[in-house]
């Protein structure tokens, strides 16, 4: 994309919107900046980084934005606001952080998207990386942004892109030279309005693919499998992960399979952090794609040797009287939560749940929930949405918060049962994230473990 001397606007600063600024001055771009926010609300680095351009403050306006070669966005970013709907009708485009690095990367990009496992999957495949020799760069939709990259592009020699629906949607012709999707289940309906638009914002990872590129795909996935006849892809390879015949790295009880043709390479994860049902996945996904990046057996295992998962992503909290509490708050839509019940052993576990429904179909889950959960325990907004769905089929109550929950979870809970904080929920009800609602739960559960 042609820059210099372009009259972009940055719509919106934030952290990924200060690395767009940085990016678009080092290719020459005149940035102005429209910002909702006043000046003083603006952080001591904001304000300087703007102190020498073209600034509205307090809201959008049309009438600085309508003069713009090019508007950029931040993921976040509702597109459907008015003033860029009337933007886009002037013929100006708008774009997010992934349009602007289409074509910039000088070193192989690995892309990773999928409705649940993206951020634990972008930090395996960042470790295995680099336990086999790798220097790469980890980031997009978690810690770093990803146009930061491009503006110390000579630190690294392979770059590793967590990337969300939102960003694939406004992202151009971004092409990755591996691009991993792991699965689909119902999630962010609420922007996106449907299903299917959500589909065919995530599979715009494919899009641009070419034959020299690989398309790793979920195997286990029917959403995937029926979009793989229904939308195509363009890459020259396609390789699928998961359980049964056909797959690549195939998941074997606690070990994942390798074969790619020239003899099996066995990882075995029996009794590490990764040896449950959804991390024994999400290990096939990242071996598969690092070897393809050309990792080493030998620096893959060390890399799954010394991996450490992320908070609030099944993390075992405290295990006491035969009690285990998992926080998993991380589980912010219906297809988390559900992964992380099929996770639990035994029949007598359990849920805590709730918070802002993001229109996820809790339906699909009842039968999963008869099965392995006992007493379903339901806080937030979405409290008496759970209660009509789940109240015949487990038993559940209603709370007023996390304090509530974790005490009632702990009368409850008896010898052999697991207490799961899989909340199938956004937190912005309650909480300032999901990482703020797993650190009340986690804080809550060792106080009443008498770990603090």
């Amino acid at each position: 994309m042609e820059l210099t001397g372009k009259r972009v606007v940055l719509f919106g600063l934030g952290v990924s919107g200060m690395a767009a600024l940085d990016f678009l001055l080092m290719k020459g771009a005149a940035v102005a900046v429209s910002e909702k926010r006043s000046l003083s609300g603006l952080s001591d680095r904001e304000q300087e980084a703007v102190s020498s351009l073209e600034l509205e403050t307090e809201g959008h306006s049309i009438d600085f934005i309508g003069r713009a070669d090019l508007i950029v966005v931040a993921p976040g970013v509702p597109l459907n606001l008015e003033v860029l709907r009337e933007a886009r009708g002037r013929g100006i485009p708008v774009v997010g952080e992934l349009a602007l690095a289409a074509g910039e990367f000088k070193v192989p990009v690995i892309g990773i998207t999928g409705s649940n496992g993206k951020t634990t999957v972008t930090e395996l495949i960042g470790t295995l990386l680099t336990a086999a020799g790798f220097n790469p760069f980890v980031g997009g939709n978690i810690g770093t942004p990803l146009l930061s990259a491009l503006t110390e592009p000579d630190r690294y020699n392979i770059v590793v892109l967590e990337l969300s629906s939102f960003q694939l949607d406004i992202g151009g012709s971004f092409r990755p030279d591996i691009g991993l999707l792991l699965n689909f289940s119902p999630d962010h309906l609420d922007r996106h309005g449907s299903m299917d638009a959500y589909i065919r914002a995530k599979w715009r990872l494919f899009a641009n693919q070419k034959n020299a590129d690989t398309a790793i795909l979920g195997g286990d996935d029917s959403l995937i499998m029926e979009n793989v006849g229904k939308r195509g892809i363009s890459a020259g390879r396609s390789l699928l992960f998961g359980h049964g015949g056909g797959t690549r790295a195939e998941v074997v009880g606690s070990t994942v399979v390798l074969d790619m043709g020239g003899g099996k390479e066995e990882f075995d994860l029996k009794g590490t952090a990764l040896d449950s049902g959804v991390n024994l996945l999400n290990s096939a996904a990242a071996v598969l794609t690092a070897t393809v990046a050309g990792a080493s057996p030998a620096g893959i295992r060390n890399g799954l040797a010394s991996f450490v998962l992320p908070p609030h992503r099944m993390t075992l909290v405290a295990e006491r009287g035969g009690v285990r509490f998992i926080n998993d708050s991380k589980a912010t839509n219906v297809g988390a939560m559900m992964a992380a019940i099929r996770s639990c052993e035994g029949r007598q576990n359990i849920l805590i749940a709730g918070g802002r429904d993001k229109d996820g179909d809790f339906g699909a889950a009842k039968e999963l929930v008869g099965k392995k959960i006992s007493y379903m325990l339901c806080l937030g907004e979405a409290a008496d949405t759970l209660d009509r769905i789940f109240g015949k089929t487990v038993s559940v109550e209603k709370v007023g918060d996390m304090g509530a929950a974790v005490a009632r979870a702990v009368s409850l809970a008896e010898p052999g049962c697991t207490v799961i904080l899989s909340p199938g929920c956004a937190s912005f009800d309650m909480f300032s994230g999901y990482a703020q609602r797993g650190e009340v739960f986690s804080e809550l559960v060792l106080q009443v473990s008498g770990d603090r």
